[in-house]
């Protein structure tokens, strides 16, 4: 059970959950573009990224100096059915709908 609570503690933070969120509905995307989604300063939205990536929610590949973060491929069936509520539970949520929004109209210098 220890994998499983590591996990949930991970996603028990609404920054964290915002961002896990939009990863799941976006697919990968860059710090930069995540940071102006949550309007937040990119330190905070790196050091909740790099958070979950020591607990292994996402993983992080580097593109020049950017870098730009993915879920991982769900190990259990308790990811699967938490990736898929991201998808399906709340991307119809106010703050979601929000931070998509400003997600599709984040421009970065990475393109």
């Amino acid at each position: 059970m220890d994998a499983e609570v590591n996990l949930l503690k991970a996603l028990a933070e609404p920054t964290r959950l915002r961002l896990v969120v939009l990863l799941a509905l976006n697919g990968e995307t860059c710090v930069c573009k995540l940071a102006e989604a949550l309007e937040a300063p990119q330190f905070r939205i790196s050091r909740h990224l790099g958070i979950m990536r020591d607990r292994g929610v996402v993983e992080a590949r580097r593109e020049g100096t950017w870098m730009h973060y993915r879920l991982v491929a769900p190990r259990s069936k308790l990811e699967e059915c938490l990736q898929d509520c991201f998808r399906d539970c709340l991307a119809n949520h106010d703050t979601v709908e929000a931070d998509l929004a400003r997600l599709a109209a984040a421009d970065c210098e990475t393109n």
